[in-house]
């Protein structure tokens, strides 16, 4: 593995900023003492990146970070990329055919030349040494963290009814369909009802018609990042049954802000939760239904402890120290 021998700052690629895990991580690793912003303009997730990136790093003989999954076809010795998970490979509703050329093509090529890889769970890394087939050696964890933002003292979401909350994209892989079926047929008391963040989709639509619960499920928009705590913080509980994550930042923010979690026991998401949440099997709606029940049966100031315990090993400035060592071990 070559050492790049510069003492300039390491450009990183902050044209992944933005609202999205990928945006909100990038603009957390991001420091002006270590690094200079990219002068590049342009969506980073386009497979055609790999062009301009590479156009880009030929006139630039600084070292690349990337804290998303784009990467040059050159000069991958002074390159590093954040692979959060293979998503586009494991789920065939989040792919395309240029994706899947991209990822085999580019991507993998870049696990193998590439600096370093760095990544956000020990799920992602063994699924990314799995695929790629490099060494584990070569794929640093840098966990996603809590923002300030989220935590206990802050002023819940109190509409006129109890609520639980859905934090979701109307992606398949969210599962969002099973959860509506799920709260639809748990023994919840009928005036409580089932919140989503962002904006309604065809296909559940249809599902809520036809479980005839108009009434009972709102869709609130686009939330900002303080809107999101306060919804978070008034909430029965979060339920997150994913099918797919490569970290699952929705379990340790609403744990940060008191609130119980039910999510899945697969994928990275039991590895984040720990014993702090109801675990599920995402894909048994019976399964689903029992948490939603226990939820508001049981006395949760244990889970809630829990949560408050586990999410607080998650924290964005450990993540960013190790991700500063290991680029500035290498460059030098």
């Amino acid at each position: 593995m070559k050492n790049i021998n510069t003492c300039t700052k390491i450009i990183f690629d902050t044209r992944w900023f933005g609202q999205t895990g990928i945006g909100r991580f990038a603009q957390e690793m991001y420091t002006e003492e270590f690094f200079t912003s990219i002068d590049l303009k342009g969506n980073p997730a386009s497979v055609f990146d790999v062009l301009k990136l590479t156009w880009y790093l030929m006139w630039h003989k600084g070292f690349y970070y990337s804290p998303g999954f784009n990467a040059p076809f050159f000069f991958l010795h002074r390159s590093a990329i954040t692979i959060h998970d293979l998503n586009h490979i494991d789920v065939d509703a989040n792919t395309s055919f240029l994706k899947k050329i991209y990822y085999n093509i580019v991507l993998k090529r870049a696990c193998k030349k590439a600096a370093l890889i760095f990544t956000v769970s020990e799920f992602s890394k063994q699924r990314i040494v799995e695929w790629s087939g490099i060494s584990a050696d070569k794929v640093i964890v840098t966990y996603n963290g809590v923002s300030s933002t989220f935590n206990t003292q802050v002023a819940p979401y109190t509409p006129s009814y109890p609520y639980i909350f859905i934090v979701g994209n109307r992606k398949k892989h969210k599962n969002e369909e099973l959860a509506i079926r799920a709260f639809h047929s748990s023994k919840i008391n009928s005036n409580t009802k089932l919140l989503l963040s962002g904006e309604v989709s065809q296909n559940l639509s249809q599902i809520i018609s036809e479980l005839k619960i108009q009434d009972r499920v709102i869709f609130l928009g686009k939330l900002t990042e303080s809107e999101l705590a306060a919804t978070y913080k008034g909430a029965i509980c979060l339920l997150f049954p994913s099918l797919y994550e490569g970290f699952g930042l929705p379990v340790i923010e609403a744990m940060a802000c008191g609130t119980p979690v039910i999510t899945s026991n697969t994928t990275s998401l039991g590895e984040i939760a720990g014993d702090a949440a109801l675990l599920v099997n995402p894909n048994d709606i019976n399964d689903i239904i029992n948490a939603i029940n226990n939820i508001t049966e049981i006395n949760t100031s244990n889970l809630i402890n829990k949560g408050l315990h586990q999410c607080s090993s998650f924290a964005w400035e450990n993540s960013r120290n190790i991700l500063i060592k290991e680029l500035l071990a290498i460059r030098n």
